[in-house]
């Protein structure tokens, strides 16, 4: 029997969320131990890098739905790849001529020169095979890479640490940069199983892929505004409430917001965009809404169970993994509960529009989340001054992102009756 694309997405969203899960628990058990003995100055000297690197280069991952899209439309993988593969080795140098200085001498950050070079590389390795596993569809090695990349980061760490005798913030760039490596090289040799590498070569642009590099601009400046709606969160909190209050969202909200989204929403973007995108182009539309079906049923129970456990857990979860100081953090987390379904629901919407093409519509709805999120707030703050205000707002945000790509999809689904009635 011929395996369908509700099938594929299926099977991809559930090994991808078991996947998540295995990262995210030795990625949290890799930093609790940290924690215990590493200086926290030091810590916070390596994340800090670590944030303004990665969020540089997070741009180029706006690509990957561009190149899945166009892919998936034209098969021109060659010329596609080469496109991305200019434009990252551009965003590469540019971090390295920029943002290497900023960390060295604006922001004087005790960091070797070297190591900053090494993670810039290796960063850059991985996001371009990363984007290129997902163009090609090639779930497997997704997943794998997902679980496999906390590992391979500890296993570079106790070589630096204990093997090679390095200090131990010396040995966390060093094993970003080892860890990354190995990952890259890891996607690379599993793509060559199933897949040549395109050669490098001259684009030959033509309709096609002069739409492509507008996508993809589009692409990496909505992926930049989905940074943003959390950072705003988290500048609103410093701006409006105390260090305490700071603490409880960076510490417990921000937390559970980011594992929740790489358990449920990331699985989302990463597999249905590409399945829908095929079905799109093959107009399979029935398919479509057989994955639209299946995705809202999980996405009711998923957040119907975690809405019904923060209203009635909330406390004693809280202070059951976190001290005592950080209590005040569960009617926080609750109020995030009533709008987590909103965020998953948007996964689809936002994948659905981007499959026909429409990228701007895609980024015009983030842009209209932001200042809904943003207008909100100051709305709330007129009846509360409580901290809930804040995350009230970025539900809020994600509430009105999830209305405005319902009406897109239905415009969508009305234009595409209006030709086959023509």
């Amino acid at each position: 029997m011929e395996n369908t694309s509700l099938q594929r997405v299926k099977q991809a969203i559930i090994a991808g969320f078991w996947a998540s899960l295995a990262s995210i628990s030795v990625g949290f058990l890799f930093k609790l131990w940290l924690a215990q003995w590493v200086a926290k100055a030091d810590l916070a000297l390596y994340h800090t890098v670590i944030d303004i690197i990665s969020l540089s280069l997070i741009l180029m991952t706006g690509f990957r739905s561009s190149m899945v899209v166009t892919y998936s439309q034209t098969k021109q993988d060659v010329d596609i790849t080469n496109i991305f593969r200019y434009s990252l080795i551009a965003m590469v140098l540019l971090t390295w001529g920029l943002v290497l200085p900023y960390i060295k001498h604006k922001l004087q950050l005790n960091v070797e020169y070297f190591q900053l070079v090494g993670i810039i590389l290796s960063m850059g390795l991985k996001v371009y095979f990363t984007n290129q596993i997902a163009m090609y569809r090639l779930y497997a090695i997704s997943n794998r890479v997902t679980w496999l990349e906390p590992l391979a980061q500890v296993t570079s760490f106790l070589l630096c640490f204990y093997g090679l005798k390095q200090t131990a913030i010396a040995s966390l760039f060093y094993s970003m940069t080892l860890s990354s490596l190995i990952i890259a090289l890891y996607m690379y040799l599993k793509r060559r199983k199933d897949i040549a590498t395109p050669p490098l070569s001259a684009v030959h642009f033509d309709t096609g892929l002069r739409s492509f590099m507008k996508k993809s601009l589009t692409a990496s400046m909505e992926a930049g505004a989905s940074i943003l709606m959390i950072y705003i969160t988290v500048l609103l909190t410093i701006a409006y409430f105390s260090i305490d209050e700071l603490g409880d969202f960076q510490v417990v909200v921000r937390p559970m917001i980011t594992y929740l989204t790489l358990l449920f929403v990331f699985p989302i973007y990463r597999f249905v965009l590409p399945e829908v995108a095929v079905c799109v182009r093959e107009k399979r539309f029935a398919e479509v809404q057989q994955i639209k079906s299946w995705l809202t049923k999980v996405s009711l129970w998923t957040s119907g169970i975690f809405f019904v456990v923060m209203v009635f857990a909330s406390k004693p979860l809280v202070a059951w993994l976190f001290p005592e100081q950080y209590i005040k953090a569960a009617p926080v987390l609750m109020h995030f509960s009533m709008f987590f379904i909103f965020m998953m629901l948007n996964g689809y919407q936002l994948a659905y529009i981007k499959a026909h093409g429409y990228f701007t519509q895609s980024l015009l709805i983030r842009l209209a989340g932001i200042a809904v999120l943003v207008g909100t707030f100051y709305a709330y703050r007129l009846y509360t001054e409580n901290v809930v205000a804040v995350i009230l707002a970025l539900g809020t945000g994600y509430l009105m992102m999830y209305l405005i790509s319902k009406l897109v999809e239905r415009r969508i689904q009305q234009s595409l009756h209006n030709g086959e009635n023509a």
